[in-house]
C-alpha cells in the first residue's frame, strides 16, 4: 500500500509555477533553446523558452520535453519565436559558415555589400553577427585567409608573383603595403624561411625566474618565461631557426624591464607593439584572451563560445599552449570550467602567482632586472 501511494505521488508533475524550468522561461533563457518547449492555452500557441511573448499565466501553461510533445497539443506554433525552426544561434553560425566559404573561395576581395546580400541580411546586421560567430571581422577574415595563402604558397615553393595572384589579391602594389604585416618580413624573406631575419633579444630577470623578450623589426615577437637563461635562449633559437639573433643594447634593455615592471606589477599595463604570428583561429584566440580584465579569468568552454566555437574547447587549449607572447597576450587567466588552473606552458605555479597579483592588485616583492646581452 505505501508503495502504491509513493509511486502516485511520483507520478504527479509538478505545478508550473514551481518546475524550475518556469524561471528560465520567465528569464526568457536563450540557452534553455531546444531543451525544452511550452504551450499556452489562452493563446493556442506553443513556444520556445526564449520567447520575447508577453509572460503568460503560468496556470494556463503546460511544459514539453519534446518538441513531439508540444505539437500533439494541436497548437499552432509562435511567430515571433518560431519554435519548429533552427536556433537563432545555429542559423547564426551557419550564415558566418557560409560567408567564410564564400570569402575562401572568392578570386577576388568581397565586398560587406556583396556578402551581406548573398546572406540575405542587412550590411550592419550581418557585420554584427559575423564578428560575433567568427570573432573577426568578415574583413579580417578575408585578410587572414589571403595571408594564410600567401604563406602557404611561399612554403610551397611558389614564386613571390604567382603566390600574390593565387591569394587573390588584384596588384602586386596592394600586396607589398601590407606583406610585412602578414607575414612579419619581406615576401622574399619568408619564401626562403626567414633566413637573415634579425631578432632582437635581451634576457631579463623577474621574482618568477628568468624572462627573455625578443622582437622583429614588426614588434615584439617572443616573451619567454623559465628557470635558465640559457635554455630561454634556445628555446628562441629553436622557434627561429633560421634568423639572425642580436643580443640587444640599452635601449633594448629599456623594453625588457618594461616587460619586467609588468610581470611585477600587473596594474601597470603593457602597451608594446607585438609581432602576432599565428593561424586566423590563433589569433581570434589570442584577441579572446588580450580581451579578459587583469583580475579576471575565464575557462576554455567560455573562450570557445565567445569566439563562436562552442565545441573547440582542445583547439582553445592548443592555441593557449602555442602562444609565444607570455603575460603579453595572457593565456595564464584562462582555467579549467571547475576552476582549476590547468597546464601553462611556463610553469602552474608561475601561473598561479600572476593570478594571484593580478586579482589583488598589488606589487610583488621587488625584483632584480639584469640583462644578459649576447
Amino acid at each position: 500500500m505505501f508503495t502504491t501511494l509513493a509511486k502516485n505521488l511520483k507520478s504527479e508533475p509538478l505545478p508550473v509555477a514551481d518546475d524550475p524550468r518556469w524561471a528560465r522561461i520567465v528569464a526568457r533563457d536563450k540557452s534553455a533553446d531546444g531543451q525544452f518547449w511550452y504551450s499556452v492555452a489562452t493563446t493556442g500557441v506553443y513556444c520556445r523558452p526564449s520567447c520575447p511573448s508577453r509572460r503568460a499565466n503560468p496556470k494556463n501553461v503546460q511544459l514539453h520535453g519534446t518538441l513531439a510533445q508540444a505539437r500533439a497539443t494541436g497548437f499552432r506554433p509562435c511567430r515571433r519565436c518560431n519554435p519548429d525552426g533552427p536556433l537563432l544561434e545555429a542559423g547564426n553560425a551557419a550564415m558566418a559558415a557560409a560567408a567564410c566559404r564564400r570569402i575562401e573561395q572568392s578570386e577576388e576581395e568581397l565586398s560587406l555589400a556583396e556578402l551581406a546580400n548573398a546572406a540575405g541580411r542587412s550590411a550592419g546586421y550581418f557585420h554584427r553577427i559575423f564578428k560575433a560567430v567568427i570573432g573577426l571581422t568578415p574583413k579580417d577574415y578575408a585578410a587572414a585567409h589571403r595571408a594564410a595563402r600567401v604563406r602557404q604558397g611561399l612554403e610551397d615553393g611558389a614564386s613571390v608573383t604567382t603566390a600574390i595572384y593565387d591569394a587573390g589579391f588584384n596588384s602586386s602594389g596592394r600586396f607589398y603595403e601590407k606583406s610585412t604585416g602578414m607575414l612579419g618580413m619581406t615576401p622574399t624573406r619568408y619564401r626562403a624561411g626567414g633566413a637573415h631575419e634579425e631578432i632582437r633579444f635581451a634576457v631579463g630577470e623577474t621574482s618568477l625566474g628568468a624572462i627573455l623578450v625578443a622582437s622583429s623589426q614588426k614588434g615584439v615577437a617572443s616573451i619567454l618565461l623559465g628557470d635558465d637563461p640559457d635554455a630561454l635562449v634556445r628555446d628562441l633559437q629553436d622557434r627561429f631557426p633560421r634568423a639572425r639573433l642580436i643580443g640587444g643594447d640599452r635601449d633594448y634593455e629599456a623594453l625588457v624591464a618594461r616587460v619586467v615592471g609588468f610581470v611585477e606589477a600587473p596594474a601597470l599595463g603593457l602597451d608594446l607593439p607585438l609581432d602576432v604570428r599565428g593561424t586566423a583561429f590563433q589569433q581570434r584566440v589570442w584577441q579572446a584572451l588580450r580581451d579578459i580584465p587583469a583580475g579576471r579569468t575565464v575557462s576554455y568552454a567560455e573562450i570557445a563560445q565567445r569566439i563562436g566555437t562552442p565545441k573547440a574547447t582542445r583547439a582553445i587549449a592548443a592555441a593557449c599552449a602555442a602562444n609565444n607572447l607570455a603575460v603579453a597576450i595572457p593565456c595564464h587567466r584562462v582555467i579549467r570550467r571547475d576552476g582549476a588552473l590547468s597546464g601553462y606552458a611556463w610553469g602552474a605555479e608561475r601561473k598561479r602567482a600572476l593570478l594571484e597579483r593580478e586579482a589583488d592588485g598589488s606589487n610583488a616583492p621587488g625584483s632584480a632586472y639584469r640583462s644578459a646581452r649576447r
